[in-house]
């Protein structure tokens, strides 16, 4: 089957003339209306500077942010996949139990502002939960000797009650969302294959393994990929507990350099590049997919 060539079209200038023009306009807006004084040079120095100490470029505040960025985005997806997978799955099962957990969880989450749930985490969790678990001290101490490790993975060590926190929030907020697709990926599954399982004496689980899931996954992947998307969008709103991810550490750059354009355009890039990048995973991921199912 030959691919259709794409072609740029007169639509496609028209559009993209319309779009540079309303940026022109903007920047024209910005530069008489607000009296601003555009100062680009001053903002590589927020993303990367050089330590005399160790003789090397190391990252500034900006990047920094964006690195907290990709450890709260990839924590909380991954312990919202597991949640939300077994809650999507509480919500098909055939005991009414289950699906009464399921969908007090779901709802519970749903009609919750998420930065109620993340300040309420916050304080519960950091400040009850963790200490009396002995948390904070273990990783501390424990984690000592292998400090810079344990920085890659989780942060700053004093910073990790409050990173904790974050991703435990972050992570019931999304796990509602993903367990409503899990379940509708595994409720569009037709009864026959059900069926067919049984008849070929599978147990439950064994149906659900062999036959539902690897049909269901296909279907699902597409607004999987928009919510593992939306938790990278949504970790800004743990800027309000002190996390020093990407939104946090630009609004205390804002307010020490008013550069606030600057500052905020460079920040909307990062977040493109994260988000971008995370789409066409996903979709190449689709696709190989698609060609082994052919």
């Amino acid at each position: 089957m030959l691919k259709k060539r794409r072609q740029f079209t007169r639509v496609d200038g028209l559009l993209l003339l319309l779009l540079t023009t309303g940026a022109l306009y903007l920047a024209y807006r910005i530069k008489i209306g607000l009296n601003y004084r555009w100062n680009w040079a001053a903002i590589p120095q927020f993303l990367y500077r050089y330590d005399e100490q160790s003789g090397r470029w190391v990252a500034n505040l900006l990047v920094q942010g964006l690195y907290t960025t990709i450890r709260l985005s990839f924590w909380s997806t991954g312990l919202a996949t597991v949640i939300g997978v077994l809650t999507g799955l509480c919500r098909t099962s055939q005991s009414l139990f289950y699906r009464l957990l399921g969908r007090f969880y779901v709802e519970f989450n749903r009609n919750m502002p998420p930065l109620v749930l993340i300040i309420i985490f916050y304080y519960f969790v950091s400040d009850q939960v963790l200490p009396l678990l002995g948390f904070n001290n273990f990783f501390l101490y424990r984690f000592a000797a292998t400090e810079r490790f344990a920085t890659v993975l989780f942060g700053p060590p004093v910073l990790f009650p409050a990173f904790v926190s974050a991703v435990i929030s972050l992570a019931l907020f999304e796990a509602a969302y993903i367990a409503e697709i899990v379940r509708a990926g595994v409720q569009s599954i037709e009864k026959g294959q059900w069926e067919a399982g049984h008849a070929l004496g599978l147990s439950k689980w064994q149906q659900l393994r062999h036959v539902i899931l690897p049909q269901a996954l296909p279907r699902v992947l597409p607004p999987l990929a928009g919510q593992f998307v939306s938790v990278i969008k949504d970790s800004s709103i743990v800027s309000v507990i002190s996390i020093q991810e990407l939104t946090f550490q630009g609004l205390e750059l804002m307010a020490s350099t008013y550069l606030t354009f600057e500052i905020w355009i460079t920040i909307t890039l990062l977040y493109l590049v994260l988000t971008l990048s995370s789409s066409l995973l996903v979709r190449r991921l689709e696709l190989r997919m698609a060609r082994r199912a052919l």
